[in-house]
Formats: structure tokens, C-alpha cells, sequence
């Protein structure tokens, strides 16, 4: 395996991971379409939180070793023409929440559908990613299979499913690029390795909230310092490190959103408590709140998601949460330089008890680096129960700071993102909310 390889699957190796993918350019940014020349075979991707696109990369680059043209794409900027005219091409695309299209295949979608062109000419190969633990595995990946078929173009291959980056589907995957030309003998596509962290310290951050319970996690590195971004999610093994760190995990891993950034030293996470109604644990979180000791090494690893990394200092930010997506609103807003102008509204519970950050949070309100923060309760009995309700109430002011150039970035659950967007879509218009989300102004995170 080449080692450019296995830093695009290695999305831990975060440093080089930017240098490849390269760093989202927030304020003008241009979509252009990708020059698609003869003979070449197309590659394009759909990726919320980056493994499609790794995928995608490594995909690119097995055919160029083999001597193959390629145009490497996300499908933020396809479009349809350029598909029409496309002889060969190999789709990644993952799927987000219960069977949706990732954000930046949006737009893409919306303009095929309108104009609903003909593929005759397209021969293609599909891999799609998903978890079996959702209901609605590889949705987007099968729906999207079928508007290829149902627009004339053939499968050069069946697709194939990935459930959690299995390595025997991506193994099926990367023999099927042989038939786009790709070497016989190609290296497998290993596991990215998790690096040695350990446990530093544990908070209880809601006690005595009538929701599970809320912990903030620091872990530090045991080595060299690590680098990340806002934005980012830390891997973590759910169990003793020592097999994960030798290359033999046999658990799979869980995803969480990274709350700090590299200034400060540390990984810190927010975590809640799983519960199910016989008191059994969550695999991630029974370890990370309960069964992981202080001092303890932690296997960890982190992966790249480019697409919610933080906006230029000279982008306004509305950040709007709920839960446990107060960790990867928090790193953004560490992110920013003094002096720029950030709208913070979450949502949680109890006034009372779930108030997660409350005093780092004010005094960023007391400075101004907050120039707005509104806080909203489920609990409290009041008309504006939760965040879409804010987001509703606040038309005037979201249309003037998205005049001014504001990008909206929502991070927390699933039911909050596909209510905030509704809100937002019937305060701002649904075609304005579409032109944020090509711009790649306006980006979720859910979960």
C-alpha cells in the first residue's frame, strides 16, 4: 500500500489528511465544474463527514497508478451536463441520518431532477456506505442507483454496500476497478491505525438532569502532540487500547465530535450516558463515562470533515444545537479570532441542571465574541421550547445576518436538524436555504 493511501483512509493522520484534502475555503468560495477529458473515467463522491471522500481519493488514485485519466469530483460540483456526457464513472456516496442524501449532493440532485437528462451512454460502478444500525441502510446509495438505471445508464458491476467500513466490501470494491482499469494486484486498503491517548479527566456536566447523564472527556495524548480541526471527530476503540493499538481491534468504533482545539492540549468530547431499559450500557459511552479508568490509555484516532470545518474570520457564524452537539459547536467558537461576530442557540432540557459550558459561554457573551446567545429548555414551560422554535421567531434577524454573509452550521440530533431546517427553509424560503447550502454556507452535523 502506497503511503498516500493510507493517510486518505487514515483520516487519524490529520495533518496530512488536510495537506491531501486540502482546507475548505468558506468566504467567495467558486464551484466549478471539473474538466473531463476524453477517455478520462469520472470519479465523483457525496460525503458528509469525509470517508466518501478518502474512499473516493484512494479510488483516484489506484486508477492514475494504473495509468487511467481520472476527474476527481465531489458532487457539490457536478452537475448534470457533465454527467450526460460522461462515458465511464464510480460513484462513493454515503448516507446520512435515515436513508438522506449528504448535504453537498443537494444541489446536484435538485438540478437533475428538474432537468431530468439522459445516461444512455454511462456505464458505472456504485459504492455506497452506510451503518446496518440505521433503519434505512444505504439509502441515499440505493436511491440514487436507482435515478442512474431509471436515466438509461448501465451497471458495469453491481453495487456494492459497506456497513461501517467492512474490509471485505472494499476489498469487492477495489477488484471491481478493475474493470475501469485499474491494476490486477492491488494493495488492500488497510484500517487506519488509532494512536495511544489517555484518559485525563471526567465531569459530570448535568447532575441530577432529568436526561441521561452528560460527561464532559478529556484525553490527552500519551505521545507527540496531535492535530485537528473544528469540525472534526475523534474515533475512540470502546475498550482496553492494548489490541486496537497492535492493529487487531475487534470492536468497532464509535464517533464523537471533538470539543476543543489543538491549543488546548487535549481531546475533550461530550458524552451522554446510554442507557437501554434493562440498564445495559452503550458500547462507546459505558466506556468512556463509566468503564475507562483515569489514566487509562485510550485508543483514538481522528477523521477529517471538512465540510464543517470552521468559517473564515471575516464569515458571520449562527451555530444552532442541541445535546451533545454543544462539543463541536464549542470547538468552533474557540476557533474564532477575537473580533468576529458569532450567534449561538441551543437547546437542552432542564434550565437548571443542563446548562453544559454555562460560565465559558457567558463570559464569551460578557466579551462580545458572542453577539448573541440564546439558550432555549424543553423543561421550562414556555413557548419556545426548543431551537426551531427560536430559529422561527428570529426571521428578521437570521435574513439580516445571512445578508451580510453569515453562514448557519447546526450540529446535534437528527430530529433537530430536520426541524431546524424546516424552520429555516419557511423563515428564509426554501430556494434561498439551497443557494447556503451550494455556497457551502450552511452545513449540519447529525446524528
Amino acid at each position: 500500500m502506497t503511503e498516500t493511501i493510507r493517510l486518505l483512509i487514515a483520516a487519524g493522520a490529520s495533518g496530512a489528511w488536510l495537506a491531501l484534502v486540502g482546507t475548505t475555503v468558506w468566504a467567495h468560495r467558486v464551484r466549478r465544474a471539473v474538466p473531463l477529458a476524453e477517455g478520462a473515467v469520472l470519479v465523483a463522491h457525496a460525503s458528509q463527514t469525509g470517508t466518501a471522500a478518502a474512499y473516493a481519493k484512494a479510488t483516484a488514485e489506484a486508477l492514475r497508478d494504473s495509468g487511467r485519466q481520472v476527474a476527481l469530483t465531489s458532487f457539490a460540483h457536478l452537475t448534470p451536463e457533465m454527467l450526460a456526457r460522461t462515458g465511464e464513472a464510480l460513484f462513493i456516496v454515503a448516507t446520512t441520518g435515515e436513508g438522506d442524501a449528504p448535504d453537498d449532493a443537494a444541489g446536484f440532485l435538485r438540478k437533475f431532477r428538474a432537468g431530468s437528462p439522459r445516461l444512455d451512454g454511462l456505464r458505472y460502478a456504485l459504492l455506497a456506505l452506510g451503518d446496518s444500525h440505521y433503519r434505512n441502510f444505504c439509502g441515499f446509495g440505493r436511491a440514487f442507483d436507482r435515478l442512474l438505471r431509471d436515466s438509461g445508464a448501465t451497471h458495469a458491476a453491481d453495487p456494492v454496500e459497506v456497513d461501517q467500513a467492512d474490509p471485505g466490501a472494499l476489498r469487492h470494491w477495489q477488484q471491481n476497478l478493475r474493470l475501469f482499469g485499474a491494476a490486477v494486484a492491488l494493495p488492500d486498503w488497510e484500517a487506519p491505525r488509532y494512536g495511544e491517548w489517555r484518559l485525563a479527566e471526567r465531569e459530570l456536566l448535568n447532575p441530577g438532569s432529568p436526561g441521561g447523564q452528560m460527561y464532559r472527556v478529556r484525553i490527552e495524548p500519551a505521545t507527540a502532540p496531535s492535530e485537528w480541526a473544528a469540525g472534526d471527530i475523534a474515533e475512540v476503540y470502546p475498550g482496553p487500547a492494548d489490541r486496537a493499538l497492535e492493529g487487531q481491534a475487534a470492536l468497532p468504533h464509535r464517533d464523537y465530535s471533538i470539543a476543543t482545539i489543538p491549543a488546548d492540549g487535549a481531546i475533550e468530547l461530550v458524552v451522554r450516558l446510554f442507557v437501554d431499559p434493562s440498564g445495559n450500557r452503550g458500547l462507546g459511552s459505558g466506556w468512556l463515562c463509566e468503564g475507562a479508568v483515569l489514566g487509562e490509555r485510550i485508543a483514538l484516532r481522528v477523521r477529517s470533515n471538512p465540510r464543517f470545518h470552521t468559517p473564515a474570520a471575516g464569515v458571520p457564524l449562527i451555530l444552532v444545537g442541541n445535546g451533545t452537539g454543544i462539543s463541536s459547536l464549542r470547538s468552533h467558537l474557540k476557533a474564532r479570532p477575537a473580533g468576529t461576530r458569532n450567534w449561538l442557540i441551543f437547546g437542552e432540557r432542564d434550565p437548571l441542571r443542563d446548562r453544559p459550558f454555562a460560565g465559558e459561554l457567558d463570559d464569551w457573551l460578557r466579551s462580545g465574541h458572542l453577539a448573541r446567545l440564546q439558550r432555549v429548555f424543553s423543561r421550562a414551560g414556555t413557548a419556545l421550547c426548543h431551537v426551531q422554535h427560536v430559529v422561527a421567531a428570529e426571521t428578521g434577524s437570521l435574513a439580516e445576518w445571512v445578508d451580510s454573509g453569515a453562514a448557519v452550521m447546526v450540529c446535534g440530533s437528527v430530529a433537530m436538524g430536520e426541524a431546524v431546517d424546516e424552520a429555516l427553509r419557511a423563515a428564509l424560503g426554501a430556494e434561498r436555504i439551497d443557494a447556503l447550502q451550494d455556497q457551502g454556507r450552511y452545513c449540519r452535523d447529525v446524528y
